[in-house]
């Protein structure tokens, strides 16, 4: 019986790849597995017993990714399962991004009341509102993973000149890249100094991509002209030409589905084989199943590492049938199908392997 503990709401097409072999609920102690969407965890404690989280989303942000790994815990997440969600939203700032549309509507609502003087006072207001289109016009695209290739490919079929980013030419460029510390703040005060006078930003991939207050004097300025964002903060709410979203590009049902049946497969398939899909901590790895038992070694990617697993398992009389190893940066992973006995003495002597992280027999 494996248990299964939940830290957000999480859609039922995800949790039914659990069958009976599972415990599942938010509350239940000890877990072998957490899936999870955006709660933080960073000061959650969790028990020895931890194998791997799974998070219901791409954004690992708040899962303490690098302290799981040196403990064995494997983190998935779900590339390209909201990919389309965030990819209408997306196109959506385009317009947004060009028509004052959502200044527009705000003007339309104190029209309320005035009767049969409706009609004139549109037609006397409107032309504040007026902008481009966004056809012929040239878009950046930083981050050419599963949703910048989904927006690349739409914004051309919309009649845009689609590009790598280049600060020079682009009327618009959109982020759709993963915050970390080489991306923290790309978008600065020396990238909007050489930027396109007028450019138009669309962020809908996490709101520390760009310096606010370096956002805030370029569009005081006028060097540019509109700033979409999925990520409000308390700066860049009411301020001029910025149109501030409350986090809705994977808000769909269909991405929530994607997202939550991706993860339970994920996480599935690692507690009862072992096999690693899409983990940001540790590389991607797996194997047909064959021999008597599986055994999986978390561990350092350092030398010698194999050698020493693999002696200790022939003298302890086991037969290696199968196996493989991946690596991933400082870290690396081992799957072995053995046939013959394997003693809890045999799991401790590879667990005692220094650079050795965790080592799970499954059967």
């Amino acid at each position: 019986m494996f248990k299964i503990q939940t830290l957000n709401k999480i859609a039922k097409c995800g949790l039914d790849n659990f069958d009976e072999k599972y415990e599942i609920s938010d509350t239940v102690e000890n877990p072998d597995g957490i899936i999870l969407r955006s709660f933080k965890m960073h000061d959650m404690k969790v028990g020895d017993n931890l194998k791997a989280v799974a998070r219901a989303g791409a954004g690992t942000n708040n899962i303490p990714v690098d302290e799981y790994a040196k403990k064995g815990i494997v983190v998935f997440n779900t590339p390209g399962a909201n990919a389309n969600a965030v990819k209408e939203l997306t196109i959506a700032g385009l317009f947004l991004a060009s028509r004052k549309v959502t200044e527009a509507v705000d003007w339309a609502k104190t029209l309320k009341g005035n009767g049969a003087d409706v009609g004139p006072m549109v037609e006397k207001g409107k032309s504040a509102f007026a902008g481009p289109e966004i056809k012929g016009k040239t878009l950046g695209v930083i981050g050419l993973g599963a949703i910048g290739v989904q927006v690349a490919n739409a914004a051309e079929a919309l009649g845009m000149k689609v590009i790598g980013y280049d600060p020079f030419v682009s009327d618009y460029v959109t982020l759709h890249l993963p915050l970390n510390d080489n991306t923290k703040g790309l978008v600065n005060a020396e990238l909007l100094e050489n930027a396109n006078d007028g450019i138009r930003i669309l962020n809908f991939a996490r709101g520390e991509l760009v310096e606010t207050k370096a956002l805030l004097e370029a569009l005081e300025s006028g060097k540019v002209a509109s700033y979409v964002t999925d990520f409000p903060s308390d700066e860049v709410i009411g301020v001029k030409n910025v149109v501030a979203i409350p986090h809705l590009g994977a808000s769909t049902p269909e991405s929530e589905d994607n997202c939550a049946t991706m993860a339970g497969k994920e996480l599935v398939d690692y507690l009862e084989n072992g096999n690693i899909t899409n983990s940001v901590n540790y590389p991607s790895c797996s194997m047909p199943r064959s021999g008597d038992l599986r055994i999986t070694i978390a561990h350092l990617n350092k030398q010698s590492m194999l050698s020493q697993i693999s002696s200790i398992i022939s003298q302890h009389g086991i037969n290696i049938d199968n196996m493989i190893n991946k690596s991933k940066k400082d870290y690396a992973y081992t799957i072995i199908d053995a046939s013959g006995e394997v003693k809890d003495e045999d799991i401790h002597a590879i667990a005692d392997i220094e650079g050795v992280l965790k080592v799970r027999i499954i059967k």
